[in-house]
């Protein structure tokens, strides 16, 4: 349980070498574990009894939005409907057993945060965390503060999730002031940041941007450097979800998921935001570890540190494995692993 003095100590921390850190964060499944979050508007009536009856399946999870799904006019109703739904999936799950998906609640404001935990009560157990949008300068202090008396409330470890998403980041000439500042801030709770996020769609909205499904936002330079610069700052500490597709239907969608995910591992980011049911398998289905480099990662991890070589070849004699060098890289593949699978065989 986290006390009312944890912000004014944690400010008192020493800020540590990379070495100290090396295995403070990213160091349990739990941060890989996410993979493909499906958005909801947090007030789909239906949205409790399709959780209860698995129409989802079991590889995902799930945010209920009350932001930008939600017309202004309708929040406090969205608010309502959402507590209705949360006790529903919380009543159910105590009178038999089913798939009880990570489940966050992607807010408009910090002062809901800890009013949703008041009122859920006892049924705030089905909540794993909350989204924080567009997490900025002006608002990250507020957000962790509720984050903290959300903990204090509840009684025990609630999650959150902040998306890099504002108009904040654009500026270049502030822009790694920008991003610093705020990594300073989550050092205060950064034990309960189980991803950072980046909203693709709000950062191409700033410039009147929209993919088609057969291009990668990848491709979209001004947007892509942003991501690059998120990943420098944020990859070596937390896992980092990357932005959603928006198509699920017609000519190509699934084929440029598919090609989009790709660039999205090659630039770092485990997971993606989905807005379709279609979607999710896709999203497990590619970040499954492909068996040679579960083998691989297995070995390095195993590897014999006492013996006069800290490289060889790869079992299939394909490529190079070194210790020192690969061994983030082996970490990170067993997480995956566990988190996704491995294609074709069965993770013990």
């Amino acid at each position: 349980m986290i006390h009312s003095h944890y912000i004014i100590s944690v400010y008192k921390k020493p800020r540590q070498s990379a070495a100290e850190r090396k295995m403070t964060l990213k160091n349990h499944v739990k941060y890989y574990s996410v993979g493909p979050l499906l958005y909801c508007p947090a007030n789909r009536s239906s949205i409790a009894q399709s959780v209860i009856q698995e129409k989802f399946g079991r590889r995902f999870s799930l945010a209920l939005c009350l932001e930008d799904t939600i017309h202004d006019n309708y929040v406090a109703q969205a608010e309502q409907d959402l507590l209705q739904s949360l006790r529903e999936i919380y009543t159910a799950r105590q009178e038999r057993d089913f798939f009880l998906p990570q489940l966050f609640i992607r807010v408009r404001h910090p002062q809901q945060i800890p009013m949703l935990i008041s009122s859920l009560k006892e049924c705030a157990d089905v909540v794993t965390g909350f989204i924080l949008p567009k997490f900025s300068p002006i608002n990250a202090e507020a957000y962790i503060r509720k984050i903290v008396e959300a903990n204090e409330i509840s009684g025990r470890t609630i999650m959150f999730m902040p998306i890099y998403e504002s108009e904040a980041m654009i500026d270049l000439r502030t822009r790694y002031e920008v991003l610093y500042s705020l990594k300073d801030s989550l050092r205060q709770v950064e034990e309960l940041v189980l991803n950072i996020r980046v909203g693709g769609n709000d950062l191409c909205h700033i410039f009147g941007f929209r993919r088609h499904p057969d291009e990668s936002i990848h491709n979209i330079k001004p947007v892509s450097s942003l991501f690059t610069d998120i990943v420098t700052v944020y990859g070596m500490d937390y896992v980092i979800s990357a932005p959603v597709w928006e198509y699920y239907g017609g000519e190509n969608w699934k084929t440029g998921l598919i090609a989009e995910i790709q660039g999205d591992k090659l630039c770092g980011f485990t997971g993606k935001t989905v807005i379709h049911p279609r979607q999710i398998e896709v999203v497990n289905d590619c970040y499954q570890v492909w068996a040679s480099d579960y083998e691989d990662a297995k070995n390095i991890l195993g590897w014999n540190k006492d013996s006069g070589m800290l490289v060889s070849g790869s079992q299939e004699g394909a490529r190079m494995n070194e210790y020192k060098t690969h061994l983030n890289w082996a970490r990170q593949t067993l997480f995956l692993a566990q988190a996704f699978g491995v294609r074709g065989q069965e993770v013990l």
